[in-house]
């Protein structure tokens, strides 16, 4: 489920990339590349955290890699945000974030991937 959400992440951001490449030229386009990364790339540490094998199986252990994988989230945006403001001359701004957004919303899909899957689980053993 953690890989289709990061994919589905990335194939968004590289569609609307290329949306804005293709409207509004080469610097909305990796404006747009740059803000989907910002956020996918980040999101991928928390998952690797998370899938990473540990020699505590406990749910002590758990929490540990949720709160390092989180911490870790939030500096890499921070960092990323600081690289490309500093370093990515021009810019579009208004690209830049919609990449980022778009790529935060299609978290949510994954709420609804969940939703769905537990409802068909739940109709499975019910014999519906």
């Amino acid at each position: 489920m953690v890989a289709k959400v990061l994919l589905a992440q990335l194939g968004m951001t590289v569609v609307l990339a290329m949306l804005f490449w293709g409207t509004d030229g080469r610097v909305t386009g990796y404006s747009a590349l740059l803000g989907g990364l910002i956020c996918v790339i980040p999101n991928a540490f928390l998952a690797l955290r998370l899938a990473a094998p540990r020699r505590d199986p406990g749910a002590g252990a758990l929490v540990r890699a949720a709160y390092i994988g989180e911490l870790g989230k939030l500096a890499l945006t921070v960092l990323m945000f600081g690289v490309v403001f500093t370093l990515v001359q021009p810019l579009a701004a208004g690209a830049f974030f919609a990449g980022f957004i778009a790529a935060q919303l299609v978290t949510f899909s994954g709420f609804l991937m969940r939703d769905k899957q537990t409802e068909e689980t739940r109709d499975l053993k019910n014999g519906s």
